[in-house]
């Protein structure tokens, strides 16, 4: 368990002057107008695009491969939509740690938190299924007014952003657990705690099994949903943070509970999770964070990487 770390003299040394330069500068901006930071992390969006082509071209190969019936100019139109998403996620991240609750609750529409709701009343914790969204960092603060949550996070190396983000992610929930720490996350869900994960990245070869994903055949998937899941004091259900069009806010959405899960078949298990995941992108694909490699680890260490060109 991360309680809310304490500032230290130590972040004011010279080597953190350009991490504080960068945070004060957002932070300076997260005041202006939300419409304005949309449109200003849109134009973002256009540099990274155009000056960072190597999280393009990542995003673009993993749309191919996921896709393989679009053609090539409806790949680039939503890689060039996903990089104006990108560029706003980066604004978001000020809104999110920062915002006043008046202010950023008044962006939330919650649905179906009626779902959420009735494992609680049966005594369980819920082991609550988020997914790579490029507006996750709102997500988590938004939740927080809902019901307040644990969640697992990867400290971060640089010693004043673990500060700021265990601060800015805990500002309207309970408590951070590394994600390394089981145990924790067990038994806080045991414990009838809301635990959030996210189970839709590459890990690696541990804690893996190869399933479904999209058109992908053998994608390295995480059975640590499966770890958590197995008790039966838990309930995994899976929910959904939308940034609307209208710039209006963020649609929020819980989905029923998964029945009869876990059911030992792992890799039935796991490509339900996946299927949840794909139905979550298909309401959204422009909002993803398709910059992820998400099939970098191939069933076979000597198999070629999906991401070298032919």
């Amino acid at each position: 368990m991360i309680e809310k770390p304490k500032f230290e003299a130590r972040f004011l040394l010279p080597k953190y002057w350009l991490t504080w330069f960068g945070v004060s500068l957002l932070y300076i901006i997260s005041w202006l107008p939300y419409k304005w930071q949309l449109a200003m992390g849109r134009g973002l969006g256009k540099l990274f695009y155009k000056f960072v082509p190597k999280r393009a071209e990542v995003a673009r190969r993993n749309l191919e491969l996921c896709f393989p019936d679009k053609s090539a100019t409806e790949i680039e139109a939503l890689v060039q939509k996903n990089m104006a998403n990108t560029g706003i996620a980066f604004f978001e991240t000020g809104m999110a740690w920062w915002w006043p609750d008046w202010r950023i609750r008044r962006k939330l529409h919650v649905h179906g938190v009626e779902h959420l709701e009735a494992p609680q009343k049966e005594g369980k914790g819920v082991l609550l299924l988020l997914f790579h969204f490029l507006s996750l960092e709102v997500h988590a603060r938004l939740h927080g007014f809902v019901k307040p949550a644990v969640g697992l996070y990867r400290p971060h190396n640089n010693a004043v952003m673990e500060f700021l983000q265990t601060r800015g992610r805990g500002r309207s929930n309970k408590y951070m657990i590394p994600r390394n720490d089981v145990r924790s996350m067990k038994q806080a869900i045991e414990s009838g705690e809301i635990a959030g994960y996210l189970p839709d990245q590459d890990y690696g070869r541990r804690r893996t099994i190869f399933a479904p994903f999209f058109a992908v055949p053998e994608t390295s998937t995480t059975t640590g949903t499966l770890l958590f899941a197995n008790s039966k004091k838990c309930a995994v259900l899976p929910t959904t943070c939308f940034r609307r069009d209208d710039g209006t806010g963020y649609d929020m959405t819980f989905y029923p509970a998964f029945e009869h899960f876990p059911t030992g078949d792992d890799l039935a298990d796991v490509t339900r999770v996946n299927k949840m995941v794909e139905y979550a992108i298909m309401q959204r694909p422009e909002q993803y964070l398709w910059v992820h490699r998400r099939f970098k680890t191939r069933p076979n260490e000597t198999d070629p990487s999906l991401y070298q060109r032919s």
